[in-house]
């Protein structure tokens, strides 16, 4: 994990700190009064940032994003600023992750990064700051200046967190879903499996009411394949949060549904502060083969493919953040890859979820022209998870991947929320038109 980072430079004889602290501050203001050297720290769950580089005289921090490229696409950073005078202007300077692979070891991958990845993904046009790491706030616009992106903070406290988006730890996961579950008879706080770190992977799971098992549907709310797109457990926890709501739709799908939701599935490079996007050997979105390698997809793979046996496997839903440029859009396979009632039944729910997101206040921009994630998306789209539950599920499966809109000024911790709430509107929208099922049949 990192640790706390202090550049070599500015390694001085403590007595002459003070010193030239006061000097400096005289210089520039005569009126004030000598100021705490600034310091950054990164040496907690999720944390990442390299490169660092203060300057005390200016109140300004260069940095770039943290993460091994081996562990996925270094452009998430999070890590907090000490020595802040409450009140004052601190400066942050954010260049793109100048970290690569060797060329051979990228191809394997399909990975960019033989070279350095594109800075814009790690550029917010606003960056999001806390002063206790749990209410998250959108910095004013950063402006771009060369190879740099410059965000503006002048935090009420002596410490501030700052993050490419609102940070969602896998301890954040565990006590969401123990909270909630804690909160409501219907729900269950339980793990899908233990990661390759040992680390738990949590999972809610919902049903309300004496329908057994195979008179349920089947759905299923995964979130985070890409350890970065922390945007995502946030529009999980929103659909969570409505559907143990008082909502009279809500309680009809508790119900009439048997429901799973995974809020991180990387949960390792989550912890760490790596990327997860093009991981090695693959990333978690590209493991959903005959031999998983990532315990999380095993577990997932095994518990839909025992809905499926059932013959209940209704909705699949995979959540991501798209590129910098992409509203909010859903991923789906092309047509002549699916069984004919799954075309018509797809099209059917994302035209519910369209018209529910793209009517959420304040705003939340969203397509409704998918992308498709066929042949030549990528080598390994057949092992992508909603095209693999889409080419392995029933006849009447609906399995789509939601890309959720991060870089906008509504991509806030609400803003997710309020996605996750009307996409689970849409899951009981849709469902309410199909046959209720009897004995496990349509």
């Amino acid at each position: 994990m990192p640790t706390r980072i202090v550049p070599a430079r500015f390694l001085l004889p403590r007595f002459m700190l003070p010193l030239l602290l006061a000097a400096g501050c005289w210089l520039g203001n005569p009126h004030c009064e000598a100021r705490q050297p600034l310091a950054v720290a990164a040496d907690f769950e999720g944390g990442s940032v390299s490169g660092v580089e203060i300057d005390q005289a200016e109140r300004s921090i260069r940095f770039m994003p943290g993460g091994d490229p081996a562990r996925g696409w270094p452009c998430w950073w999070y890590f907090r600023v000490d020595g802040v005078a409450p009140g004052e202007t601190i400066t942050l300077r954010l260049r793109g992750s100048t970290a690569t692979l060797p060329r051979e070891s990228a191809a394997q991958t399909g990975s960019p990064l033989h070279k350095p990845l594109a800075a814009s993904w790690a550029m917010p046009q606003q960056a999001t700051w806390s002063l206790d790491g749990q209410t998250w706030r959108r910095s004013e616009p950063g402006r771009r200046e060369d190879e740099w992106m410059i965000y503006s903070l002048r935090p009420e406290g002596e410490s501030v967190f700052v993050a490419w988006g609102p940070p969602y730890t896998p301890s954040s996961a565990e006590r969401f879903v123990r909270e909630i579950a804690r909160s409501s008879p219907s729900a269950t706080a339980t793990e899908l499996c233990r990661s390759r770190g040992d680390r738990p992977v949590p999972m809610l799971h919902v049903r309300e009411g004496s329908r057994t098992a195979k008179d349920r549907f089947g759905v299923w709310v995964q979130a985070r394949q890409h350890a970065w797109e922390s945007g995502s457990s946030w529009v999980a926890q929103g659909f969570a949060e409505w559907l143990l709501s008082d909502d009279a739709d809500a309680a009809w799908l508790r119900q009439h549904a048997e429901l799973f939701v995974i809020p991180i599935m990387d949960v390792d490079n989550a912890a760490t502060g790596n990327g997860g996007k093009d991981a090695q050997p693959h990333d978690h979105n590209r493991d959903w083969s005959g031999e998983p390698h990532w315990n999380e997809t095993k577990a997932a793979q095994r518990m839909v493919g025992q809905l499926i046996d059932e013959g209940r496997m209704d909705v699949f839903l995979d959540l991501h953040n798209p590129a910098p440029g992409d509203p909010t859009f859903f991923y789906i396979l092309p047509p002549e890859y699916l069984e004919p009632p799954m075309v018509e039944l797809r099209d059917r729910f994302m035209q519910l979820a369209y018209a529910r997101i793209s009517r959420i206040k304040p705003l939340i921009p969203m397509s409704n022209k998918p992308k498709v994630t066929g042949p030549g998306y990528h080598p390994l789209w057949r092992q992508i998870s909603a095209n693999w539950v889409s080419m392995n599920g029933n006849p009447h499966t609906v399995s789509l991947c939601l890309e959720t809109i991060w870089n906008y000024q509504n991509s806030t911790t609400d803003g997710y929320r309020a996605v996750g709430g009307s996409l689970a509107a849409a899951v009981r929208e849709y469902l309410a038109d199909r046959p209720l099922r009897t004995g496990g049949e349509q």
